[in-house]
């Protein structure tokens, strides 16, 4: 079994695959905490959905997809950053409704296109297994952008993150700082829907981050026990899916959430002999 594995790594795309685990961990366990932690799985939602509608543009259209989606996903996300911070009471209508245009747009858009609806199947649930290096490297490039721009500006994220008025008294620029916090997490999601999908791109950005929340006391724990359980539970997914012929991106969310059952079942033991 194990030579078996091992020569699984001569092939290119399952190598790709492995390289790439490593960048979305970091990517979905920074953003995954910065949406917990300022109450944003709503709009993490709603730009994971929207989204479909950049790739549907794209098809229509014949643009590159990646760009398409990425533009719109970025206009969208900026939409949504301003009605939070200037209609906060009314926010979640709105996202709501922006959320299933982005769909709607996306499918209907699909349907005129003749003859190319069926690979759509893909942007929704994933294929780590299909990228290509230069999706490896493009996934790389903005997982260290993501990186750097979080230890850049990890003081003002985090005294947004944890008390917003006090980062105003201490001069922070809290509505940039939230705007980049949304653009960012629209990047992720553009960036990773080909390895996982933009219905399970959720998962990998709420499962371990809540996992860790529980875990850690600090912001920078959080963000680093999040990565390592994203890293964990995409490893262990991928080896599933080579044993039993599956889906990638689903065995990688299938273990997360066996994982998260896990936990919450030693929670209890740990606690009920306590």
């Amino acid at each position: 079994m194990l030579e078996y594995y091992l020569s699984l790594l001569e092939i290119p795309f399952i190598t790709n695959a492995l390289l790439a685990i490593f960048p979305l961990s970091i990517m979905c366990g920074i953003l995954g905490s910065l949406i917990i932690i300022n109450r944003l799985s709503y709009v993490a939602g709603g730009l994971t959905h929207s989204a479909y509608g950049g790739i549907g543009i794209g098809v229509y259209f014949g643009l590159p997809i990646l760009v398409s989606a990425m533009s719109f996903s970025l206009a969208i996300a900026f939409l949504m950053a301003y009605l939070i911070k200037h209609h906060k009471h009314a926010s979640d209508n709105f996202i709501g409704a922006i959320w299933a245009f982005g769909m709607a747009l996306g499918i209907i858009l699909l349907q005129a296109s003749n003859g190319y609806q069926a690979d759509m199947i893909g942007y929704l649930f994933g294929n780590i297994l299909v990228l290509s290096t230069t999706n490896l490297w493009l996934i790389f490039g903005l997982s260290l952008m993501i990186l750097g721009i979080t230890i850049i500006f990890f003081p003002q994220i985090q005294a947004l993150s944890y008390d917003e008025d006090f980062a105003k008294t201490r001069g922070i620029h809290c509505t940039k700082i939230f705007y980049l916090i949304v653009l960012m997490i629209a990047s992720c999601v553009v960036i990773s829907m080909q390895a996982v999908g933009l219905i399970l791109i959720i998962a990998l950005l709420s499962i371990p981050t809540f996992i860790a929340q529980s875990l850690s006391k600090t912001l920078k724990g959080m963000i680093i026990l999040s990565s390592l359980l994203n890293l964990v539970f995409c490893f262990l997914g991928l080896l599933m899916s080579f044993a039993f012929n599956l889906s990638s991106g689903a065995s990688i969310v299938l273990v997360s959430v066996f994982g998260f059952v896990l936990y919450l079942i030693s929670k209890k033991i740990f606690r009920d002999l306590g």
